[in-house]
């Protein structure tokens, strides 16, 4: 991984020589419009860059975006690999190693999610405070020498917690805190286990985001995580789960989370 690492990043500083981004951002579903709001460079397909995932979920483009938001120099992962397509905690590895390697010091990491609050509705925002890894599962299996013993006490930096949450203040935009509930997939949790994941402090459930932090503080990155909220969890509506509800109600906030980026972006300060 660390020789397809490298290799990625060849393929990137080749086209963009003296760029240098400071965060990066992993896109979920729907997302993808967040370069927009940027100024960007043609996207590098994740095909051209060795180790990268090649996403299998519709909504996720799979692409590498380098840009720039205001002053800040940015790297946007669009569309990411989840552990039910291959059986791969790691699948990102080589994407978040590569991003550390190009100078990232932060990576901020966007999802849909399923809501366990009475009061968050379809197309809330989430801010991720910490969250709970159902599936047994680590990106760091198999590693060798002692720096795979991640301390994860701090895994959702409080400094980039608090910039976004300023944020959000300022755009009266509201931004929810809690905990997210990492299971394996594809198929949507249980009732019983949604009820066990509330029980243990869980406030919203997904099947993505949890490898990438890990990744990411192993590579010393700081770490923000946003949640959009699709649908309310199993048991607690009376509507049948799909993917395609996933895609039509995080469109629900679609806009307000990328003016939530792109202005956190510009202001980002290290």
């Amino acid at each position: 991984m660390i020789d397809q690492s490298n290799q990625a990043l060849a393929v990137i500083t080749k086209r963009h020589p003296d760029f240098r981004p400071k965060v990066a951002v992993v896109l979920g579903s729907g997302l993808g419009g967040l370069a927009a709001h940027l100024d960007a460079a043609p996207p590098i397909p994740y095909d051209a860059l060795p180790g990268f995932p090649k996403p299998g979920v519709s909504g996720h483009q799979g692409q590498l975006i380098l840009a720039s938001a205001g002053d800040t120099p940015v790297a946007l992962l669009e569309g990411r690999a989840h552990l039910y397509e291959d059986g791969r905690a790691d699948a990102m590895a080589v994407a978040v190693r590569t991003m550390a390697g190009l100078g990232c010091e932060a990576l901020v990491l966007t999802n849909a999610a399923g809501g366990l609050d009475p009061d968050m509705e379809p197309g809330s925002v989430m801010l991720l405070t910490d969250h709970l890894n159902f599936t047994g599962q680590s990106p760091l299996f198999g590693l060798p020498g002692d720096d795979r013993f991640v301390d994860m006490t701090q895994a959702y930096d409080l400094g980039l917690r608090h910039r976004l949450l300023a944020v959000a203040a300022e755009m009266d935009l509201p931004l929810h805190q809690g905990v997210y509930a990492w299971f394996a997939g594809p198929q949507f949790e249980t009732v019983a286990e949604v009820r066990a994941a509330g029980i243990l402090g869980a406030n919203a459930v997904g099947m993505s985001t949890v490898p990438e932090v890990i990744l990411a503080r192993h590579a010393g990155m700081r770490v923000a995580g946003l949640s959009i909220i699709t649908n309310k969890a199993a048991g607690m509506s009376d509507f049948t789960l799909s993917h395609e509800q996933t895609k039509r109600n995080a469109a629900l906030a679609t806009d307000q989370v990328q003016e939530l980026l792109a202005t956190f972006l510009k202001g980002y300060g290290g």
